[in-house]
C-alpha cells in the first residue's frame, strides 16, 4: 500500500514538472461578457477576480489580485497590448512606481512579500469593444524582470 502512495506522489511530481503552462482561470461569465486569464509567466501563477462582470462596462470596477513577489519592486512598469486576430493593435505603457513618485501602495515591497490589492480600477475607456480579443498585461521591475504577466481573453457580445 505504501509503495502505491509513493508511485502516485512521484507521478504527480513528474506531471507538475512536465506541465509547461498555467491553467486558464475564469474571471467572469455573464450574459454577453466573458473574461478569462492565464499567467504568461512560466514561473508563477497569481490570483485575480472582479466583483461582477457587468461592472467592467461601467469604467470603474472592484478587483482583487494577489501574488508572492519573486523580486523586489523599487520601480514598476506596466505594458498592456490589445491583440485582435493575433495582431497587436494598441499598446499602452506606464510607470507605476519610481523613487519619490509611487502610484500604488505596494511600491517598495521586497522579494518574498505578499502583494495583495483590493479596490477600484478605472479602465479609462468609454466601452468594452465588442468581439473576441486578448489583452496582454506585463508588470516588470527596474531590472526588467517580470513581476506578473497575464493574457486576458475577452469575449464581448454586447452591442452598444
Amino acid at each position: 500500500m505504501k509503495i502505491s502512495n509513493v508511485l502516485v506522489l512521484i507521478s504527480v511530481l513528474l506531471y507538475i514538472n512536465v506541465s509547461t503552462e498555467w491553467p486558464t482561470h475564469t474571471v467572469c461569465k455573464e450574459d454577453n461578457l466573458e473574461i478569462y486569464y492565464k499567467s504568461c509567466d512560466p514561473q508563477q501563477d497569481f490570483a485575480f477576480s472582479i466583483d461582477r462582470c457587468s461592472d467592467v462596462a461601467t469604467h470603474t470596477f472592484n478587483i482583487r489580485a494577489a501574488l508572492v513577489l519573486r523580486n523586489s519592486i523599487k520601480e514598476l512598469y506596466v505594458k498592456v497590448d490589445l491583440i485582435i486576430n493575433g495582431k497587436t493593435v494598441l499598446t499602452y505603457s506606464e510607470t507605476l512606481c519610481e523613487p519619490g513618485h509611487s502610484k500604488l501602495i505596494f511600491c517598495g515591497k521586497q522579494k518574498g512579500e505578499h502583494l495583495y490589492y483590493e479596490g477600484p480600477v478605472t479602465l479609462g475607456i468609454q466601452e468594452i469593444p465588442q468581439g473576441d480579443y486578448i489583452v496582454s498585461a506585463k508588470l516588470t521591475n527596474e531590472d526588467g524582470v517580470t513581476v506578473a504577466c497575464a493574457d486576458f481573453t475577452v469575449k464581448n457580445y454586447l452591442e452598444y
